[in-house]
């Protein structure tokens, strides 16, 4: 399949990708089977090798590929999950992209920004009333309501509010990710001033023709190029942690996946460090958006199995988002595949938090959940997959983050500190926010984790103990 040529030469070549699809259509087990090992070594894939994971048939094989990937997630960020809440900061948007619920000419939303004062009061129910550590502010593409000025102010309005929790102790958003457009590398170094942790920027389908078709012509979403580049302009403005992503369902996901590990190649390559995170939306359904009915390329359910589980292997030291976009079954199902954060408790209408009356209302949202578990739901759900929940913020903190974290991952280290940093912020969520019954079922995982850092981690079991018994005394934010 040819595709048009882009305005200029890219990391991303279709006719290579449509090329690489096609001469590996029946790799061997002896392939799969090198493929899978390398893996194991936490060493990123080629494309070659990816191509070959994308066209694998033999089932028996897949069963062992999807234990593989769940012990790759062990060996770099052991048994947790990370929890984190969306906040929405404003539903307007200058874009027009045709699968957008928040598109400018769909006259049926409800558009609304939210003051400074209203952002301290969805972070007092944020941090003070469910408990969460860190958010993602996610933002439109307006000149007026979602500049830089302003994105940057809205940071600082998280970050400064702390509220007591009933036991006294102060709560408050420790880590502040940001999803908005593409900026220039002066708007990002004033982002790293501002204490951005990560960047995540989705390309939404990498595949050229299809991204000027969807997305209108004289909009600032319809430059492929500048999107696409994105991602280096933040690493050389020295915010080391980016998130990528594809919108699953714009288009055929076998040459999404193939080209993401493109750009995870590029990055590597030029900079260093790959990205940080990478998730996996799929088209939801939209107020008054018919695209998402009619596409030819939905991703059905084996299909998202399949590439979450290709993505692990593929870029095995990244970490991987499971959003609540998709239902509560299949995302219970996808953590054994490698998932290592997702969100909980999560409203996606513009000041749904504080007025949670909002929420589920379709002219007020970009899409529609497809999982609406509370915090505490989740943490009970996971516990009984033998999962601890984590809210973990102390690698930004310590500064092992780009390059240094990849380093730490590929060598096995950075899956203790997720460990124990786990353990120390699982009791603070306990002691501060979980009701008794609670406490009750989730006790367990805590002293099941906490024995096996006393026999596998015996060095370290000290001092855990003492980090342990500080914050079980009151003490909060202690960290390795």
């Amino acid at each position: 399949m040819k595709t048009e040529l882009l305005e200029k030469q890219t990391f991303i070549e279709p006719d290579k990708i449509f090329k690489l699809l096609e001469e590996n259509r029946n790799p061997s087990k002896q392939q799969i089977r090198e493929i899978i090992s390398k893996s194991l070594e936490i060493e990123t894939l080629t494309p070659q090798e990816v191509a070959c994971l994308i066209n694998l048939k033999d089932e028996d094989l897949w069963h062992e590929i999807f234990k593989t990937a769940l012990e790759i997630k062990k060996k770099v960020y052991d048994n947790r999950i990370v929890v984190f809440a969306p906040l929405y900061i404003t539903s307007y948007c200058i874009n027009n992209c045709l699968y957008c619920g928040f598109r400018k000419t769909n006259t049926v939303v409800q558009r609304k920004v939210l003051t400074f004062d209203e952002i301290k009061k969805e972070v007092q129910v944020l941090a003070g009333d469910i408990g969460h550590k860190r958010v993602i502010a996610v933002f439109g593409e307006h000149p007026k309501y979602s500049n830089i000025d302003y994105i940057v102010k809205t940071l600082q309005t998280i970050y400064s509010v702390k509220v007591t929790t009933k036991t006294g102790s102060l709560a408050s958003i420790r880590r502040v990710n940001v999803n908005c457009a593409p900026l220039s590398v002066e708007e990002l170094k004033l982002l790293k001033q501002a204490g951005i942790g990560t960047y995540q920027v989705f390309q939404e389908t990498y595949h050229p023709g299809m991204y000027r078709k969807i997305h209108p012509n004289n909009t600032p979403k319809s430059n492929y190029e500048w999107r696409l580049y994105c991602m280096h302009r933040a690493l050389e403005a020295g915010i080391e942690d980016v998130g990528i992503g594809v919108l699953y369902g714009l288009y055929d996901w076998r040459f999404e996946i193939l080209a993401l590990v493109c750009h995870a190649r590029e990055l590597e390559e030029k900079y260093g460090v790959g990205p940080h995170t990478v998730s996996f939306p799929r088209l939801e359904p939209a107020i008054n958006t018919p695209f998402v009915e009619k596409t030819p390329y939905k991703v059905k359910d084996e299909e998202l199995k399949k590439i979450i589980t290709i993505i692990r292997l593929a870029i095995p030291y990244t970490g991987m988002i499971i959003t609540a976009r998709e239902s509560k079954e299949f995302r219970d199902e996808v953590f054994k595949l490698g998932i290592t954060q997702t969100d909980a408790s999560s409203k996606i209408g513009v000041g749904s938090y504080s007025q949670p009356q909002q929420q589920q209302q379709p002219n007020l949202q970009q899409f529609i959940l497809g999982d609406t578990r509370t915090l505490e739901e989740l943490i009970l759900d996971l516990a009984k997959m033998g999962y601890i929940t984590s809210f973990c913020t102390a690698g930004y903190r310590c500064g092992r983050t780009g390059d240094k974290i990849m380093n730490l991952i590929k060598c096995g280290k950075e899956a203790v500190f997720c460990k124990l940093n786990a353990i120390l912020t699982f009791r603070e969520w306990i002691d501060d926010f979980a009701t008794e019954e609670v406490k009750k079922e989730v006790e367990p995982i805590i002293e099941k984790e906490l024995k096996e850092v006393e026999q596998k981690l015996p060095k370290w079991f000290p001092h855990l103990v003492e980090f342990y018994n500080r914050i079980k005394n009151g003490e909060r934010d202690i960290y390795f």
